[in-house]
């Protein structure tokens, strides 16, 4: 049997414990998304809400659904639930044992207060009773021992402090840099194409992946190009520019209506395309919903109706500093 860490087997069911604001699900974070079953995701899964508690019994029929699948294949499961319940723990551990998976708790013993105060800042569906926590902690603190979870029939137990020899933020690091190193091509790989890694860095992933790049366009001069973003023949129109601001630094703009239009009676229409800068996925909604400010730094080829724009005050830094740097490919000729 391989090992997934220092201490802990591969395959392995790893069972977090702590109530809600220890810290649980950023440490669930170090393991890869595949492994992590999460009682919240799958809440949401069934109910289209994280924190619906009336949910709970639906969420945890398939995530324990998912759980045996993956025993069944031999693959560790990260369990992320607040397990603080020895009840709860006693049938993933049951499960586990009908698989012949060894087993680890991980105890998160935040103290109460953290948690509370943690818990107070979480907004919508992620906010849980404060009752609920307290009694999840005092439940953690009388029941989930080291000692304790190993009477349980745990085979590893462990304070998540305790885990420091196990180096998950090394885990982790290593995972974001090889995925890295992978889209760049730095792995021997072909990596990503340089425009698909700029659109990442504007907009996130869930944007790039429905680019399509126009080899050619009237709509653009020069190095210039088009990038369309379609979902279902609904599309926005970008254009990526290689000076955005007149100091060589990359950047995209989004084809929105000439603002002049909207006063304007059919024959004075100017129907040019008007470009707004964009600097990230906030942007790009703006520009959809026509919730954008005229004085963003909109310019309209057809009338030469033009805003300024203080880049300087905007999101530039988070949408092209370094880009340079970054994807030395999307800059290549």
């Amino acid at each position: 049997m391989k090992h997934l860490d220092l201490d802990f087997p591969d395959p392995c069911v790893v069972v977090l414990i702590g109530p809600a604001g220890s810290g649980k699900s950023t440490l669930a974070s170090t393991w890869p998304d595949t492994q992590v079953l999460s009682l919240d995701h799958y809440r949401a899964l069934v109910s289209d809400s994280a924190g619906d508690q009336s949910a709970t019994g639906d969420a945890v029929f398939a995530l324990f659904r998912v759980f045996e699948a993956r025993l069944r294949r031999g693959l560790t499961s990260v369990i992320d639930a607040t397990s603080t319940n020895p009840a709860d723990r006693a049938t993933i551990l049951a499960t586990a044992r009908r698989y012949g998976v060894p087993t680890a708790a991980v105890i998160v013993p935040t103290p109460l207060p953290v948690c509370l105060e943690r818990n107070a800042a979480r907004t919508g569906d992620r906010h849980v009773p404060e009752d609920t926590v307290r009694a999840q902690h005092q439940a953690m603190v009388a029941t989930a021992s080291p000692a304790r979870l190993r009477q349980e029939g745990f085979d590893y137990a462990e304070f998540a402090p305790g885990l420091q020899r196990l180096g998950r933020l090394g885990v982790l690091l290593h995972r974001v840099s090889d995925t890295r190193r992978r889209e760049l091509g730095l792995d021997g790989g072909d990596g990503l194409d340089g425009d698909e890694l700029l659109l990442r860095r504007f907009f996130g992933p869930e944007i790039a992946r429905l680019a399509t790049w126009e080899d050619s366009s009237d709509l653009v001069t020069g190095d210039d190009r088009v990038v369309v973003l379609e979902v279902a023949g609904d599309y926005r129109t970008l254009a990526f520019r290689r000076d955005a601001d007149g100091e060589g630094n990359y950047g995209f703009d989004v084809l929105v209506p000439c603002p002049t239009d909207a006063d304007a009676d059919d024959e004075g229409e100017c129907g040019g395309p008007a470009w707004l800068p964009a600097y990230s996925a906030t942007d790009l909604l703006r520009a959809y919903d026509g919730q954008h400010e005229i004085g963003d730094g909109l310019i309209c080829e057809g009338c030469g109706y033009q805003s300024e724009i203080d880049h300087e005050a905007a999101d530039w830094e988070a949408g092209a500093d370094n880009a340079q740097e970054q994807y030395p490919e999307a800059i290549a000729s």
